[in-house]
């Protein structure tokens, strides 16, 4: 996949420049604190400071995972094609957020168990969901690269229709699991550091679903140095495909956001794959799932939303577009000091 080799840096200089931007506006310089690094990072990706509006969009691929059947959640599978269909029906937690910050929502199925399809939602399938983790891998190696090109393909396909920030984000029951798994390997962190509650489970069923990590480690033995290794045998169509995704949105050179825990998973295997895919990225808010702040260090990113979400879909990514749009009209709309009249040469920059 020579998308994944040929991804461009963002602009050092376009970055310098929209720095100097923002250090020139009426402020206590560094007065805005993450919104002026967002200004910044978007000037470096896009490669001018002066950004126009720019086209949003959140893609949710939705996909069934085999490791259900060892009976982890009282959630049934069926949940996953009725959100799916829900989506499209504008009924659903993303679809309120996205419109609320004017962006559009696509869906991807890339492998819901026994469904046929529906008007609104993309085919993209791989398999009828995956095999148990538990049991052995969850796909093969062939299904692990197909739908990593899929999750491309979609967004070079947002790119062609005009989209310039997207989000990414996932349905799927039982994906948590999936993805305390892979970052387990990825991170070289124990499955018990990792593995959370995911939409709502007993002490006892947590108890379980830890163990039943553990157990797809042990009977999967991971190459934690070989991403396609992870992502097929204890990974989903979800997270493979948003891997994917990320790929696609930074070698078009798109500003990305990370949603969750599963999506956040997904955007780490994609930086294994290739670092510079991280420049582009964006993360929102901070899940409550334990192996989220592992994620996060390991990409060398913040979520500065703490409000305790918990729901998937994409749903932190229209809140953070909120920020990301305040960031483009700071950087293009506040006037200099020049223009207020304002001598700021004794001015101190207290950043850290």
């Amino acid at each position: 996949m020579k998308r994944i080799i040929n991804i461009k840096h963002p602009s050092d200089l376009a970055k310098a420049k929209a720095r100097e931007r923002v250090d020139s506006l009426v402020k206590p310089i560094g007065s805005l604190g993450l919104l002026e690094d967002y200004a910044v990072k978007l000037a470096g990706i896009f490669g001018k400071w002066n950004i126009p509006a720019l086209k949003k969009a959140v893609a949710v691929f939705a996909a069934d995972n085999g490791v259900w059947e060892e009976g982890i959640t009282p959630v049934p599978q069926s949940v996953t094609a009725m959100q799916a269909i829900n989506m499209t029906k504008g009924l659903t937690g993303i679809n309120v957020f996205a419109s609320s910050a004017g962006a559009d929502v696509f869906v991807y199925d890339m492998g819901i168990k026994g469904f046929e399809g529906g008007k609104g939602i993309e085919n993209r399938r791989i398999g009828d969901g995956t095999h148990s983790i538990a049991k052995g891998a969850a796909m093969d190696i062939g299904q692990a690269v197909q739908a990593i090109a899929h999750g491309i393909d979609a967004a070079e396909s947002l790119w062609g229709k005009g989209y310039r920030v997207v989000g990414c984000g996932e349905m799927g029951i039982c994906n948590t699991t999936t993805s305390a798994a892979v970052v387990s390997v990825l991170t070289d962190t124990e499955p018990c550091k990792v593995v959370g509650r995911g939409a709502g489970i007993s002490d006892e069923q947590l108890e379980k679903k830890t163990s039943v990590v553990a157990r797809a480690i042990e009977v999967n033995h991971p190459d934690k140095n070989n991403v396609l290794d992870v992502l097929s045998k204890l990974g989903g169509y979800d997270i493979a495909a948003m891997t994917g995704f990320f790929i696609g949105a930074a070698y078009k050179q798109m500003a990305v956001v990370v949603d969750g825990f599963i999506s956040a998973t997904a955007a780490l295997a994609a930086s294994r794959m290739n670092p510079l895919v991280t420049g582009y990225m964006f993360a929102s808010h901070q899940s409550t799932e334990p192996g989220f702040e592992t994620v996060m260090d390991a990409l060398g990113l913040d979520a500065p939303l703490a409000l305790q979400m918990r729901l998937g879909e994409g749903s932190g990514c229209p809140l953070m577009f909120h920020l990301l749009d305040a960031s483009i009209a700071m950087m293009q709309n506040m006037g200099t000091f020049a223009e207020a009249k304002i001598d700021a040469s004794k001015l101190v920059d207290i950043r850290g």
